[in-house]
């Protein structure tokens, strides 16, 4: 396995972990619960673009109003990645590896996160209160 396939998998690994995380208990409890509400980490959605393959394809993720999302992306050519939030966000992608794209949402609901020249919902977020 290469190194970035294995850089991949880990992130991709990494944004599942967050999810199953994100599906538990809706509140935290206990002493934590002040300093999770104030300092959550960034979601981090992996994207992979090559030989004409997108993945992931409609990935689920959640997220809370004003949590940083990060996207990280390889690919080997160029496209544009939309979120359609409140506020909206788009952000061109140049070939490479690992490059990031981070960004809050301000307003809970269903949030897409697609390519447009290939034409793909890489993800959607539920973002809540």
């Amino acid at each position: 396995m290469s190194s970035v396939s294995r850089v991949c998998a880990a992130v991709l690994f990494a944004g599942l972990l967050t999810v199953g995380c994100a599906s538990g208990d809706p509140e935290p409890s206990g002493a934590d619960s002040a300093g999770a509400s104030q300092s959550a980490e960034a979601v981090l959605v992996p994207v992979r673009i090559a030989g004409g393959v997108v993945t992931p394809t409609d990935a689920r993720f959640e997220a809370r109003v004003g949590q940083p999302i990060e996207v990280i992306v390889d690919s080997d050519v160029d496209d544009e990645l939309h979120v359609h939030a409140e506020p909206d966000h788009s952000f061109a992608i140049t070939p490479g590896t690992g490059e990031r794209f981070r960004f809050t949402v301000d307003v809970p609901g269903r949030v897409e996160i697609e390519l447009h020249r290939a034409d793909r919902t890489v993800a959607t977020l539920l973002v809540r209160e």
